[in-house]
């Protein structure tokens, strides 16, 4: 039986790879940091075309947590509801695990890297980097997205779910660059980390799909009859 979700090793090492580069050129004020700034201080200026104010707003608010956790709630109940041949609490928890871990991740590293953030933030203490918005939209509606296709055998209402999440977090990024609140590798950074925990929920939910083998036959208590 073809299990419906297939993480890739190679996915959470290159995420901890760029995520490292990225790190460390924000850290050391390298020349992605300075065209970084650039460019986010020409989006909030200049603007993102297609994507007057109001509905940058609008994604920017996407990435709350009191937006994005509820939604990853509901897809961790009907997980819960629905019938599946795995224990049915591995799915949500999971998916919880991955969510609890954004601020465990990012709230340190914000503290520890403290990059200052783009103009509309000025006064606002340093700490920007990654995005805890952009993470927790990207974990909550990414893990919501696997929930929603976990178990399911058409690959493509998958495709369509994957593909909806990826705009979603696409417009959150873009809202959050254009509003001023963070810069685009604050974004990018954000995805990384969201790249592994994800990884990682999809790794949990292929194993408890994963097809188990039959059951040795037990061994007959009977006694064997005389002479044989």
């Amino acid at each position: 039986m073809r299990t419906p979700l297939r993480p890739r090793v190679g996915l959470p090492a290159l995420s901890g790879l760029a995520f490292a580069a990225l790190t460390w050129q924000i850290s050391v004020h390298g020349p992605l940091r300075t065209a970084d700034e650039r460019l986010g201080r020409t989006a909030v200026t200049d603007g993102v075309p297609g994507l007057p104010p109001g509905v940058a707003q609008f994604l920017a608010d996407l990435g709350n947590a009191t937006v994005a956790v509820p939604v990853l709630v509901l897809a961790a109940l009907w997980a819960l509801w629905r019938p599946c041949h795995a224990p049915r609490w591995h799915a949500p928890l999971a998916a919880a695990l991955a969510m609890a871990a954004v601020p465990a991740l990012v709230v340190p590293l914000k503290l520890w890297i403290a990059r200052p953030g783009p103009p509309p933030m000025a006064g606002v203490p340093a700490g920007f980097f990654p995005s805890g918005h952009a993470a927790t939209a990207a974990v909550a509606y990414g893990a919501a997205a696997l929930l929603l296709a976990y178990g399911r055998p058409s690959g493509r209402l998958r495709a369509v779910v994957a593909a909806g999440c990826a705009v979603v977090n696409i417009g959150v990024g873009a809202g959050l660059v254009r509003r001023g609140y963070h810069w685009p590798l604050d974004v990018l950074g954000s995805w990384c980390l969201a790249g592994v925990l994800l990884w990682a929920v999809a790794r949990v939910l292929t194993r408890a799909r994963a097809p188990r083998g039959p059951r040795p036959p037990r061994a007959s208590t009977t006694p064997a009859a005389p002479g044989r």
